[in-house]
């Protein structure tokens, strides 16, 4: 922008940005709608099944565990998941369709949003700070997207797996509400999706000199004990084999964020140094 914008004109500029989004977010909403079906079977009731890869995959582990280190790790496989899903509302399962294709159209959507940000503040951003910035719509829409991942393939499973065999007595059997398995399933991916921006809020607050990876080490133990409770949050199961699993990325994630602390800071100094 060659002149400086007045704070209506840069509301103006907001709106069509949000409308861009929001349209993005449409087109991908209708399309997820019109091919719900397929998509409903394959992707959103894939964990409430034995064969999903997850379960499969936690088979595997469960061997190798026994195999290698002699632990009783029978379990960990998933071999029945007993409970019943019900739609209860007369207008529920068209409601359902209606607004898990939202959501999915919001998830998708979240890249080209991100991208419709930058292109905002982009203009207000001095030349060191665009190139510093520059990987920002790259790098977090692909931790959003890991994270949804992660929440999809480990949180979601893991949480479905617990509560479909929990039982406060044998005469209670578990039939769960579709849209409240769903509600669940979202809120999970979307939860690991917002989690995993962790490296770029430690990004900015480093850029900002508000963090440091000095900080972040000596303050790891209470890292590790937050990641602990929020592992067994996600997760809670009795088994502290699965909370691990679901620890273990976010450690890696913790520590990632240190060498991303790391490098901005070493990039300051340099920084600074050239300028004296």
């Amino acid at each position: 922008m060659g002149a400086e914008m007045s704070f209506f004109q840069h509301l103006e500029a907001l709106r069509w940005h949000l409308v861009r989004s929001g349209l993005a977010i449409l087109v991908f909403a209708i399309l997820a709608f019109a091919f719900f079906h397929s998509i409903f079977y394959s992707v959103i009731m894939a964990p409430t099944r034995t064969d999903f890869w997850t379960y499969r995959m936690m088979c595997n582990m469960g061997d190798v565990f026994h195999s290698w280190f002699g632990l009783d790790a029978k379990g960990f496989c998933v071999k029945e998941l007993k409970f019943d899903l019900i739609n209860t509302e007369l207008a529920g399962q068209f409601n359902l369709q209606l607004n898990t294709s939202i959501m999915i159209g919001l998830i998708l959507g979240i890249p080209y949003l991100l991208y419709e940000i930058w292109k905002f503040i982009r203009p207000a951003l001095h030349d060191k700070e665009r190139k510093a910035a520059s990987g920002f719509v790259f790098y977090s829409s692909s931790l959003f997207m890991l994270g949804v991942l992660f929440g999809y393939y480990v949180v979601t499973p893991l949480s479905v797996r617990f509560f479909a065999s929990y039982t406060v007595s044998d005469s209670i059997k578990n039939i769960f509400a579709v849209d409240s398995f769903i509600s669940a399933e979202t809120m999970l991916t979307m939860l690991a999706g917002l989690v995993f921006q962790l490296p770029i809020v430690v990004y900015i607050l480093a850029s900002l000199d508000i963090l440091t990876p000095k900080f972040m080490r000596d303050k790891r133990r209470y890292a590790v004990i937050i990641i602990l409770i929020l592992a067994a949050i996600i997760t809670p199961s009795p088994d502290a084999l699965t909370m691990l699993v679901v620890a273990m990325p976010l450690f890696l994630l913790y520590e990632f964020s240190i060498v991303v602390a790391g490098v901005v800071q070493r990039r300051r100094k340099k920084r600074e140094e050239l300028e004296e």
